[in-house]
């Protein structure tokens, strides 16, 4: 039987990797024509390094404010403060600095300013799946991590009263433009680093191995796989290694390339969307805690695209469970729910939600209810 399928290209404009970010944004800037641009960046990075300042110079008077107080997660009370700066700024382009959750609030932003969003509850309105209307002030992204929700026109926020992660989405709130420069992340701490890094090597694992999978999302995966796999190491060997940076940063960009085409991602994603909306545990963490005991449990159901993914990570033949788990071990992040301090009293309530989220109805090895998912949580333990 012949292959089908479809692939939905995003509504993103460029990547520019390797040019230093000030510059970069400067002529990009002047390229689509904006002339309020608003600021949405890393408070760490504003007060104690000169990265912001550099933006701020690069923009000149087109620079009309800067928030900076976004939570990890992306809180909906934080998304709607920052909507309601940007809209008395009169902002006609967001720029973000910093990582995943500021990405994803910037998203969401674009959303309330186009849908008149003014209040938490109203929030609602635009939460997938009803229909939005269409961003009219588009995002330009400087990531510091490697979670890679730059490449996404989906944003993740945390409801903070049901604790639960929302997807808000709409194809043009993916930004208008990446810029990848290795020299801003310089100054994320390395835990974040690292294990952002296996957050996009996770975007890769899921990709491939989905029963949904792609030609095209397997050939970028594949290879985002392969650099990530050399460079995450490199980095926390030599901290200064630039071209490690940028591989690091290419790869986490060709990571998303399943998830942009519509391959849905498996139970490392879908689990650890509630581990970080109910236990506040830093999305790269889950995804250390998580794949390899998915991998492990799914192995029976696509032992064959396992295969691909060990050799892709340089050990050809091996179980890629196990791979995984000596790589994650090897950078010196968390492998247990334990080391997150999350017991087996809490399996039943992450079990239950985690049948809610988009991707564990999704996984490649059927998973029919709230058992099988705790099946995959004794295996993450420790």
């Amino acid at each position: 039987m012949s292959q089908t399928g479809r692939i939905a290209f995003g509504h993103m404009d460029e990547v520019i990797y390797g040019t230093p970010a000030d510059l970069a944004l400067a002529d990009l800037v002047q390229r689509v024509g904006a002339k309020r641009v608003f600021l949405m960046v890393s408070g760490t990075l504003n007060r104690e390094t000169d990265e912001i300042e550099k933006i701020r110079r690069a923009l000149g008077n087109k620079c009309v404010g800067t928030f900076d107080r976004m939570p990890a997660h992306t809180p909906r009370a934080a998304v709607i403060a920052a909507a309601e700066q940007a809209r008395a700024a009169g902002a006609d382009l967001i720029v973000t600095l910093g990582g995943g959750s500021i990405t994803d609030a910037a998203k969401a932003v674009q959303l309330c300013l186009a849908n008149d969003i003014r209040d938490v509850a109203a929030l609602d309105r635009i939460k997938a799946p009803h229909p939005v209307t269409p961003p009219t002030v588009r995002q330009i992204s400087i990531p510091t991590t490697l979670s890679a929700g730059e490449f996404s026109h989906i944003s993740g926020v945390t409801n903070e009263a049901t604790k639960t992660k929302e997807m808000f989405r709409h194809p043009d709130v993916v930004p208008q433009a990446v810029i990848l420069d290795p020299e801003v992340t310089r100054h994320t701490p390395m835990w974040l680093f690292l294990s952002t890094g296996i957050r996009a090597l996770d975007h890769c694992v899921e990709g491939v191995c989905s029963n949904e999978s792609s030609p095209y999302g397997d050939a970028q995966a594949l290879h985002g796989l392969s650099l990530l796999a050399r460079g995450l190491p490199k980095v926390k060997a030599d901290p200064a290694d630039m071209a490690a940076r940028l591989d690091c940063q290419i790869g986490a960009w060709l990571s998303m390339a399943p998830l942009s085409a519509g391959v849905p991602m498996g139970a490392s994603h879908g689990i650890g969307y509630v581990l970080g909306a109910v236990f506040d545990i830093p999305h790269g963490h889950t995804s250390c805690i998580m794949l390899p005991a998915v991998m492990r449990w799914n192995r029976s159901a696509n032992a064959a695209k396992q295969a691909t993914v060990a050799a892709a990570m340089g050990h050809p033949g091996k179980d890629a469970s196990e791979v995984l788990d000596g790589f994650i071990r090897g950078l010196g992040m968390p492998r247990s729910l334990a080391e997150v301090k999350v017991g087996r009293e809490n399996f039943d309530r992450i079990a239950t939600q985690a049948m809610a989220t988009p991707w564990v109805p999704r996984n490649p090895r059927p998973i029919p209810g709230p058992a099988e998912v705790r099946e995959i949580l004794e295996l993450a333990a420790g």
